[in-house]
């Protein structure tokens, strides 16, 4: 059936202005998403148009002005509904959005509370931050944003720790002592303690039996298998050692067992930092068909809400991640760009420069001895380079002493810049510190001490980026996927091409606001309407 075979619903009858009928008409239509707009056809076979004020009327009825056939009548869209309106309802938010956390306070407290502010979400960066840097940093967002039952909702970060489980059990600590009431977990590949005692913790069932969350769990996930372990209720063991424990309730555990562990999930594609490289559309049907599977199986009467995460630089890709059925967006390195984030302007300098292509993926710090891999910026950068020949060193040496030597010099010129046993001794300094275990395990394992400076490199280089060290700039590690091209080729000659006036809400308003404009563009299309190509090319424009 074509667009002519469409049946009148109803006649309209145009009011001051006449329906819009030409393609240049029709690319002003598709801007204007937040008035009800009527798609009518000129004539009983002719072209059709949209018109945006008028009125119905009854057949012969009409007092001599313009009337054409009504085929649909489409409500206003405000960039505010494209996600699950419950999402805003629950965390008292006013668009679908989050902005995800970067690790080492790259998502600042300063980026936080101007998201909050703007009714929005985001995540502070605390991975790879000690337990007093976060504490400060809550200190810092209930001052500005308030106290969690009267404040502006915020996020926090929880990276899994699996060299460092203390750490983890002690930022929960943290969060359920200052009563946190949202963190984000992430790149967990199974469940601890920790994450599975923050998300119980709080669990309340009232009168009519319907169960209430204190606290929120996102799991930031890119495997099914990941997501099964967040979309199910906690083991039953883990549940029962916690209760003998007194970590938890018999009630908070036994409510645990008719929930899934995460309210949110959030299906990350290919992204900066840590990542699987899955394409956005192939990953986000599998994890909403896996949700509704395990909602069923286990009789869930609350389900997990999907948002999506990874490439979303731009009004079309969050268009499409909403089209999919996201509940809600998740960006990350759009952001890291932004003004209020905590990189170096060098760092944002050079994220504004990188293209589609400018993306590398190189050994991950926390994970290094597992082979983890971070995506990370390539363009102004030798990170990728260096990181790789790294690995390659630990991977064929079992020692530090059993590098060769012209290798090792090469290693102490080029990367280190100082002797390898001076990069033992500073690496001993802060593992004492930092966890003494480390130290102990590397003077009995060789190869664990290889790694340990191996890994003081990987660490250091994103604190180089972050600090804007000009003595390291092609050091630097920058994590960012291929998103922060799309992003750049997007605001190419408007007022956000200029890092200085890339300001966080801005880019998230001006994603918003073009997804829903490409999205009513898209609604016209499907009616048969001849929308224009550019009628898909939102061009960012300030945005009160």
């Amino acid at each position: 059936m074509s667009a002519l075979d469409l049946r009148p619903i109803a006649i309209w009858q145009a009011g001051a202005t006449p329906p819009a009928f030409s393609p240049i008409e029709l690319l002003a239509a598709a801007q204007r998403v937040r008035e009800p707009a009527h798609v009518v056809r000129d004539g009983p076979a002719g072209r059709l148009g949209v018109g945006f004020d008028g009125q119905l009327v009854v057949q012969g009825q009409h007092n001599g002005r313009a009337t054409y056939p009504l085929l649909a009548t489409l409500p206003a869209l405000y960039p505010e509904w494209l996600g699950d309106r419950s999402f805003l309802a629950d965390h008292g938010v006013r668009f679908p959005y989050l902005a995800g956390a970067m690790a080492n306070g790259i998502a600042s407290t300063r980026l936080v509370i101007e998201l909050a502010r703007a009714g929005m979400l985001a995540d502070f960066g605390a991975a790879g931050l000690t337990v007093e840097r976060v504490a400060a940093a809550i200190d810092e967002l209930e001052v500005a944003l308030g106290r969690a039952d009267d404040g502006l909702p915020w996020l926090v970060n929880l990276i899994h720790s699996p060299n460092q489980p203390e750490l983890e059990a002690a930022l929960v600590d943290l969060y359920l002592s200052r009563d946190v009431r949202r963190v984000s977990a992430a790149a967990f590949v199974e469940l601890t303690p920790a994450v599975v005692r923050f998300a119980v913790s709080g669990l309340r069932q009232d009168q009519q039996g319907h169960i209430h969350r204190r606290r929120h769990l996102f799991a930031k996930i890119s495997r099914p298998e990941v997501a099964r372990h967040f979309l199910s209720p906690p083991p039953g063991e883990m549940l029962d050692a916690l209760v003998r424990t007194g970590q938890l309730t018999a009630d908070e555990a036994r409510l645990a067992r008719a929930l899934p562990l995460a309210g949110e999930i959030i299906a990350e594609a290919d992204s900066g930092g840590h990542t699987d490289n899955r394409p956005l559309t192939v990953l986000l049907p599998i994890i909403l068909a896996l949700r509704d599977a395990l909602a069923a199986e286990h009789g869930f009467r609350q389900v997990s809400r999907v948002g999506a995460a990874g490439g979303l630089g731009t009004p079309g890709a969050v268009a499409a991640a909403f089209a999919l059925g996201a509940a809600f967006v998740q960006t990350g390195s759009v952001n890291q760009a932004a003004l209020e984030s905590g990189l170096s302007d060098e760092g944002k300098r050079l994220l504004a420069q990188a293209t589609l292509a400018d993306v590398t993926m190189a050994p991950a710090a926390d994970m290094f001895e597992q082979g983890g891999q971070v995506q990370v910026l390539s363009r102004g950068t030798l990170f990728g380079v260096r990181a790789r020949r790294l690995a390659e060193v630990y991977r064929t040496c079992e020692a530090l002493e059993a590098i060769p030597a012209e290798l090792r010099a090469s290693l102490e010129r080029e990367l280190f810049r100082q002797p390898l046993d001076q990069v033992w001794a500073d690496t001993r300094r802060f593992f004492e510190q930092r966890d003494p275990r480390q130290v102990e395990r590397a003077e009995r394992d060789p190869r664990h001490k290889l790694a340990l400076c191996c890994r003081s490199y990987l660490g250091r280089a994103s604190g180089w980026a972050i600090e804007g060290d000009p003595q390291r700039r092609l050091d630097y590690q920058i994590w960012c996927g291929p998103a922060i091209g799309s992003f750049n080729a997007w605001v190419k000659g408007s007022f956000l091409e200029d890092p200085a006036r890339r300001e966080v809400v801005q880019i998230a308003r001006n994603l918003l606001e073009g997804a829903a404009v490409l999205s009513r563009a898209q609604q016209l299309r499907c009616y048969g309407l001849p929308v224009p190509s550019s009628a898909f090319q939102f061009l960012p424009r300030p945005l009160s």
